[in-house]
C-alpha cells in the first residue's frame, strides 16, 4: 500500500471532506455497551470496527534475569498501569520470588490500586494512590523518601516519570518488565475504513509494519495526542482529525464534530 505525501493545511483537509462510513479504532472493543463509540456509531450513523494494533508480551524471567535486577532489595513498588500490576506477580511466581507483606505500593490511580487485590489482601496492605497523574502520586513518594523503591514499566516508557522521581532524590530503580509490541494485521489487508483512529506512535508503526506499501488515498487518518499526531506526518500520513480540540476534549467528540461536517447533506 505507497504512501500519501506529508500535508496537514487546511484546505487540503476540507478538500478530503467526503462522507465518512466505517471507521477503524486501533484498539481494542470496549468491555460494556456504554462506550460513546457506540452511543457515536448510532448517533452518526457510521459503522466503528475495533482492533488493536499494539499489545503488551511481558518480558521472561530469564531476560529479567539479565537485567541484574534483585526484586527482594526494593520495600516498595511504583505501578502506573494494570500490565505493571499483571507482569510482577507473574515474574515473581515464575522466579519463585515471595513478595513480603511489608512490600508497600505506590499506584497512580485509585483503579490500579483496586486492581492490587487480584494479588494481595488489601486491607493488610500499603498501599497508596494519587488522583490519575505521576506527579500527585509524588507527595506520598516524597514521605517515604526512605524506602527503595522499584519502578516497573514498559521498554516505551515516558522519561517525565524518572526525570519527577531524579528530580526529588528518590531511590529508585527502573525495571523493564513488559513491551509493546505490532499486532499481526493480516487478515485486514483487504479491509477498507473511511476512518483510521490512532492513540499511539506505535500505532502507527504497527500500520507500516503490517502493510509497508500502504496508501492513504483518501483514508482520513485521525490521532490522538502530540506524540501520534507527530508520528503520523513523520510516516507521510496526511492528518485528517487531530485530537484533543478545543471545543473536543475526547477522541469521540472530535470524531462528532468532524462528521457532522464531512456528511452533512450526504
Amino acid at each position: 500500500m505507497a504512501i500519501a505525501g506529508m500535508a496537514n493545511t487546511e484546505d487540503l483537509t476540507k478538500s478530503r471532506m467526503e462522507r465518512v462510513k466505517t471507521i477503524l479504532v486501533s484498539q481494542p472493543k470496549p468491555e460494556t455497551d456504554k462506550s460513546p463509540y457506540f452511543d457515536l456509531a448510532k448517533k452518526c450513523n457510521v459503522k466503528i470496527d475495533f482492533r488493536p494494533f499494539i499489545h503488551v508480551e511481558g518480558i521472561s524471567a530469564r531476560e529479567f534475569r539479565k537485567e541484574k535486577i534483585n526484586i527482594l532489595d526494593h520495600t516498595a513498588l511504583i505501578l502506573t498501569s494494570r500490565n505493571g500490576v499483571d507482569n510482577f506477580f507473574r515474574l515473581c511466581e515464575e522466579m519463585r520470588v515471595t513478595v513480603p507483606d511489608t512490600m508497600k505500593y505506590f499506584c497512580i490511580s485509585e483503579a490500579i490500586a483496586f486492581y492490587l487485590q487480584k494479588y494481595v489482601q488489601y486491607r493488610k496492605r500499603k498501599i497508596f494512590y494519587g488522583k490519575q497523574k505521576f506527579i500527585d502520586l509524588m507527595d506520598v513518594i516524597k514521605k517515604n523518601k526512605d524506602e527503595k523503591f522499584l519502578l516497573l514499566c514498559s521498554d516505551i516508557h515516558k522519561d517525565e516519570i524518572p526525570e519527577i522521581l531524579d528530580d526529588a532524590k528518590i531511590n529508585y530503580t527502573k525495571a523493564v518488565i513488559y513491551r509493546t509490541v505490532c499486532s499481526d494485521l493480516s487478515d485486514l489487508s483487504d479491509v477498507k475504513y473511511d476512518m483510521l483512529v490512532f492513540f499511539s506512535p506505535s500505532g502507527i508503526k504497527s500500520l507500516f509494519q503490517n502493510f509497508p506499501d500502504f496508501k492513504q488515498n483518501n483514508t482520513r487518518i485521525a490521532t490522538f495526542g502530540k506524540t501520534t499526531a507527530a508520528a503520523a506526518l513523520e510516516a507521510g500520513l496526511i492528518l485528517d482529525l487531530p485530537a484533543p480540540l478545543p471545543n473536543a476534549p475526547s477522541m469521540t467528540m472530535a470524531i462528532e464534530q468532524y462528521l457532522k461536517e464531512a456528511n452533512k447533506g450526504k
